[in-house]
């Protein structure tokens, strides 16, 4: 065809990011597919790009501002564990997004990233992304395990916040 391999690279790289979104892929992404592990490296760079958090309305945590940001909150905190990787998590990104608009004032929405921090992951027992805790008084009170509708944050944010 004709295309250099970092161009072919990252053709496959994106097929592979789609490929979280729509099981089925083209002709074109299944050309590239077996491409795609060759070099893992430039494959989870690519990945970072396309699945990265920019414009996300929570802020970022990690393990050296967590006590500080989470546990000693005056205000109840919703942080969602993700993993850059994760194609569930950029759908729970954007209910998170839509949360954080909402409550704004009621609630602090954070992001961690569970393989960056992974301390701090395996200090709440977090063994698969997305997971979404929600503490209250530096006490975590509240989870929701995996990608659900915007009704299931919205129901355990509620009860956090009439506890």
């Amino acid at each position: 065809m004709g295309f250099g391999f970092a161009t072919s690279y990252t053709a496959a790289c994106l097929s592979a990011c789609l490929a979280f979104e729509r099981p089925k892929m083209s002709s074109f992404e299944l050309q590239f597919q077996p491409q795609i592990g060759r070099n893992k490296s430039l494959q989870l760079q690519c990945i970072r790009k396309t699945l990265g958090t920019s414009g996300h309305k929570g802020a970022v945590v990690s393990s050296e501002s967590w006590d500080k940001t989470i546990l000693d909150s005056d205000v109840p905190v919703l942080v969602e564990f993700y993993a850059s990787w994760c194609g569930p998590c950029r759908m729970v990104h954007r209910v998170i997004d839509e949360i954080a608009t909402e409550y704004s004032g009621k609630l602090k929405c954070f992001l961690l990233d569970a393989d960056n921090d992974s301390q701090v992951a395996e200090n709440y027992d977090i063994k698969a992304v997305p997971v979404v805790l929600l503490f209250k008084n530096g006490q975590k009170r509240e989870s929701v395990v995996g990608t659900m509708p915007k009704d299931f944050y919205v129901a355990a944010i509620n009860r956090l916040l009439s506890s």
